[in-house]
């Protein structure tokens, strides 16, 4: 059966309820307002964990699953994106995907424009960056998955959009709905603010309810 598009996320519960919440019903919504309904209900008496959240038409498939692998200090390696036919951001896609094809447990792959010189994403996060002034991430017509996480981040007046080169010494850091804020292990790239990351920290727990 055919998936709807957009209608495919995943979740973290703790004790305050679900990170990030209404940006996963924002999400979800393609798939229809009885699909944000059922997803409502069950993160109202959702336990703590991980979950996998499909959108079907007689309701919502929820799968437990482990914990993110990205974790501080990560290794990286850089790869062309897997999605460079796609111009601008893209609902999550369902596994299997092409991202498959780019994780390697215990690394994240930062992905890149064509030529290596540009920074999109990670093969499981969004790429942020601290230039000293503010913090970007790429532009909204760089192909990568609409990310829950930046939306927060945008909508809160924490973030720009601006180009990242591969290349800069600017601190780099991953952030997802499930992670939260991960600092990867670049030895040429100094090191993420703490007062800055606190503060993004912050605005999770902010936006975890249920």
């Amino acid at each position: 059966m055919n998936q709807p598009s957009g209608a495919y996320t995943s979740i973290s519960v703790n004790e305050r309820g679900v990170v990030l919440f209404e940006q996963h019903c924002a999400r979800l919504a393609p798939a229809g307002s009885e699909c944000v309904l059922a997803f409502r209900r069950f993160a109202a008496s959702a336990a703590r964990g991980v979950y996998s959240i499909r959108a079907q038409r007689d309701g919502l498939e929820v799968t437990p699953r482990g914990p993110s692998a990205l974790v501080d200090g990560i290794s990286t390696r850089l790869l062309s994106s897997p999605y460079l036919d796609r111009v601008g951001c893209y609902a999550k896609p369902l596994p299997p995907s092409r991202y498959d094809d780019v994780r390697i447990r215990g690394v994240a792959t930062l992905l890149t424009s064509a030529d290596g010189t540009e920074l999109f994403e990670s093969c499981t996060a969004s790429v942020i960056v601290w230039t000293g002034e503010r913090l970007i991430t790429p532009p909204l017509d760089r192909p990568a998955v609409a990310s829950t996480a930046i939306a927060a981040l945008h909508a809160s007046g924490l973030i720009t959009f601006a180009p990242i080169a591969t290349d800069s010494a600017e601190p780099l850091a991953l952030v997802n709905a499930v992670a939260g804020v991960c600092e990867p292990a670049i030895a040429t790239r100094g090191p993420f603010p703490k007062d800055v990351r606190e503060r993004l920290e912050a605005l999770f727990v902010e936006l975890t309810v249920r």
